[in-house]
């Protein structure tokens, strides 16, 4: 598994620890580093890979963390969980000065949707 700096296990605590919704700090080869409290609360734990949460063995089709690693700008998409009929709004976050490290994360923002754009 890949390491970071303590420093930025750290700051990802200081910012994400308490964020209702579960947070993901993630390298590049989508080792999971650090996951905040609402994450570890979903059984969530660090040294798998992200997509292996899905399950997959490879990035999810929808994920935008290699568009966002190559240009260094932060990613948003909105979907919908067929399973559950939710409406997630994700984000992959570059870590400023830490490279080949994001933030992953979704808002469940489903009761803030139009019920239109749920039927999609």
């Amino acid at each position: 598994m890949k390491t970071v700096d303590q420093s930025v296990l750290e700051a990802f605590d200081i910012m994400w620890g308490l964020y209702p919704e579960p947070v993901l700090l993630v390298h590049a080869c989508r080792d999971i580093l650090a996951v905040n409290h609402r994450a570890e609360e979903l059984g969530i734990s660090t040294g798998i890979k992200c997509h292996s949460l899905y399950p997959s063995d490879r990035p999810c089709p929808g994920c935008l963390a290699n568009k966002m690693l190559k240009s260094g700008q932060a990613e948003r998409k909105g979907s919908v969980n067929n399973q559950t009929g939710r409406f997630l709004d994700g984000y992959w976050i570059p870590v400023k000065g830490v490279d080949k490290v994001y933030v992953h994360l979704g808002n469940d923002i489903t009761d803030f949707v139009k019920p239109e754009l749920l039927a999609e």
